[in-house]
């Protein structure tokens, strides 16, 4: 047996990564609030309050993977809070190219799936 072929270790590392640096972002909308983005709910029809959900793919979702529980539930909260972010603020970017010519929404199309891979290899519970 290969002693680098390690899906399970593979696996963790990934899920915890994941979580590691939503909870960057996570720890920005807290400590600087989602005023901001109250006002963009709004400016598009939709009730501010919806802006408190970001917590939930931003703080809870990476919480919960890092504790290893309701993983597939908290892997797809970070794929919605994902497709929610594109649509709200990066829909103008979905086809075009930065400054150093990587795609404008590499960020998020990694963090989403990424977020797939993990639900995917999640180890079944039961």
């Amino acid at each position: 047996m290969n002693a680098l072929y390690q899906p399970r270790l593979g696996a963790i590392i990934l899920r915890t990564v994941l979580a590691v640096l939503l909870l960057f972002h996570g720890w920005a909308k807290i400590s600087g609030g989602v005023g901001w983005l109250v006002g963009v709910l709004e400016k598009t029809g939709m009730p501010g309050f919806l802006a408190y959900a970001v917590y939930l793919g931003e703080v809870l979702a990476p919480l919960l993977l890092l504790a290893g529980i309701f993983v597939v539930p908290a892997a797809l909260l970070v794929m919605i809070n994902m497709v929610v972010a594109v649509v709200l603020m990066h829909q103008s970017q979905i086809l075009t190219l930065n400054n150093s010519g990587g795609w404008s929404l590499e960020l998020q199309a990694f963090y989403f799936f990424t977020a797939l891979v993990v639900l995917l290899t999640a180890k079944p519970r039961g």
